[in-house]
């Protein structure tokens, strides 16, 4: 075995490797990767959420960073705000086992999918009403044309 492990991520286009062979990304290159502003990565660094390395005025992002990027941008996307990724992410860090974070986000989808659940259900119902008022127009138009 070379010592990289089998499960080592390739590192993105865009970036560096150190001398320990340990990736690193510019804050441009992480930002083109996952079609995201650079303000938008500074963001989640101002929040304490990524911690990159300064050297001088540029930022050197890690494989860390990086995973912690997919993390916040996937929770995210689901809804989550950025006070529950921190949480998500603050556990991840103090809970070697992971239970804590584990039952955490099991809450917190919990209560996302009955949010959803309740939207879906109001959507269907709007559907419905708006359907039997287009067909009451139908009809009044066919009616009186």
């Amino acid at each position: 075995m070379t010592g990289k492990t089998a499960n080592a991520l390739p590192p993105a286009r865009g970036a560096h490797q150190d001398a320990h062979h340990e990736p690193s990304y510019t804050i441009s290159a992480l930002a083109k990767e996952f079609g995201i502003t650079t303000r938008t990565i500074r963001f989640y660094e101002s929040r304490g959420l990524i911690s990159p390395e300064r050297i001088g005025t540029a930022r050197r992002y890690s494989k860390r960073d990086r995973a912690r990027l997919i993390l916040i941008l996937r929770g995210r996307n689901l809804g989550f705000t950025v006070e529950d990724v921190s949480d998500y992410l603050s556990l991840y860090d103090s809970d070697p086992g992971h239970l804590a974070q584990t039952r955490h986000l099991l809450d917190k989808v919990t209560a996302a999918i009955a949010e959803i659940e309740t939207k879906r259900h109001d959507i269907e119902r709007s559907l419905a009403d708006l359907t039997e008022i287009r067909a009451r127009c139908e009809a009044h138009l066919k009616k009186n044309a």
